[in-house]
């Protein structure tokens, strides 16, 4: 896998606004947001660069994690009740720009839909 610049946030070579860390898990602030609230959850292992790489059972207690995650930075950044959108880009051509599994958490607005 090739170097990230979510691999140099995970080993803080690079600041970010960090809003959530555990052991398995890191959120920050987006630094192109597109709603008021834009956080991105990472796993802290590089190995998985999109939702293509989960091919196995094994990485059920991660997913559970990011999602769990998810959740509290909703809970914390007060979009829980009214409602949040996670994203999982997946290639190219779903507009992943960064070969690192993420979830985007987008909140603080009513959202449209389609996404785009």
């Amino acid at each position: 896998m090739a170097e990230t610049i979510f691999a140099k946030i995970i080993r803080k070579e690079i600041p970010a606004d960090i809003v959530f860390e555990s052991d398995t898990v890191l959120a920050f602030k987006d630094i192109n947001p597109k709603a008021p609230v834009h956080i991105l959850i990472i796993p802290k292992i590089t190995e998985l660069e999109s939702a293509k790489d989960i091919n196995s059972k094994e990485y059920a207690s991660l997913l559970a994690d990011l999602f769990l995650t998810a959740n509290e930075v909703a809970k914390k950044l007060g979009v829980y009740e009214s409602g949040f959108r996670l994203v999982i880009n997946s290639g190219a051509d779903s507009g992943q720009e960064v070969p690192h599994l993420h979830i985007h958490l987008l909140g603080g607005r009513k959202l449209t839909w389609p996404p785009g």
